[in-house]
């Protein structure tokens, strides 16, 4: 009778799991925890598949399109979806942005006054739109003073080389690389802090029938962060094998980030810490009011800790 209980105990923990969990994720230094704890082996033997994806469109799409049952995507990808879908829920909070996403220009173009009438690249997502708004009302601009060109994130290093943008909004090894081409920052993400958020988000669907295997890749991402914090070198390697980048670069891309903690996750997803709340709600109402949601949306429904909570209490 006792090992019943025990049994009906932990069914009534997790749903049962589908095979495989598939989570889609880009190159952006935020996500990359996933992909160490794959690597680490934290995820060997579990049906969880980690899908690469060019960009957070790419990302969208495919959960619109029912391919995957997550993903590593900002906040505004995730409200975006939930304006027009109400399926998702974020399960954990991947970073910060700090410094991470910015506005790169050409030589001779050193402050984003002289971006007035240039042509800027920028991925054609809430966020990118977010991003470039923000920097530009912090200088007394508007989108109507540039030209905004529609690039995926793949295409942003090519158009800047071909000279099809004056600038671009663009983070990760674009970012790297494009500083490294010669680039001149005018913005980054720093000067905006707590306003672009990263996060692990989940399907309610797969939340409901997938909840084991979930639970095991939120667990697996902090652990894999926890290797990060106390073997940032070696952390580092693996990582950057899969991003083709140096080392040295993806330990600078890290610094551009704030990655909160386990207990950081719990405060904020129980609303404890009211911070991504606050944020969300001042999102989404730019979002709605520069048409890019049709509807306003409760940020604290879109919230569920139960995994980060049952990972603290596993601890």
């Amino acid at each position: 009778m006792v090992a019943l209980a025990m049994m009906a105990t932990l069914t009534s923990c997790f749903g049962p799991s589908a095979a495989p969990l598939r989570i889609g994720a880009n190159l952006w230094t935020g996500y990359e925890t996933l992909f160490l704890a794959r690597d680490l082996g934290e995820l060997k033997g579990k049906p969880i598949r980690l899908i690469d994806f060019p960009s957070g469109t790419e990302e969208v799409r495919a959960y619109r399109n029912d391919e995957i049952d997550g993903a590593g995507l900002s906040i505004d990808q995730v409200i975006t979806l939930a304006a027009t879908q109400g399926d998702i829920r974020i399960i954990a909070v991947m970073d910060y942005s700090n410094g991470g996403d910015v506005i790169l220009a050409r030589p001779g173009l050193t402050e984003m006054r002289d971006l007035k009438g240039k042509r800027i690249g920028v991925e054609s997502t809430a966020l990118g739109a977010f991003f470039l708004a923000r920097a530009l009302e912090l200088n007394g601009m508007t989108p109507q003073d540039v030209k905004v060109v529609s690039l995926e994130l793949s295409d942003h290093e090519a158009a800047y080389k071909a000279g099809r943008v004056d600038a671009v909004v663009t983070f990760g090894p674009a970012r790297t690389n494009l500083l490294k081409a010669g680039a001149i920052q005018l913005f980054d993400s720093s000067l905006i802090p707590g306003e672009i958020v990263d996060t692990l988000a989940a399907s309610t669907r797969a939340i409901t029938d997938n909840s084991e295997n979930l639970q095991a890749l939120v667990a697996a991402r902090f652990k894999a962060l926890d290797y990060f914090q106390r073997n940032p070198a070696d952390a580092a390697r693996r990582m950057a094998k899969r991003t083709q980048v140096k080392p040295e670069e993806m330990l600078e891309a890290f610094r551009l980030i704030q990655q909160p903690s386990l207990e950081e996750n719990v405060a904020l997803l129980s609303q404890r810490d009211p911070a991504l709340v606050v944020s969300m709600t001042n999102l989404i109402q730019v979002m709605h009011e520069n048409g890019l949601i049709t509807k306003k949306i409760d940020p604290a429904s879109l919230l569920d800790p139960q995994f980060v909570e049952r990972v603290r209490a596993g601890r």
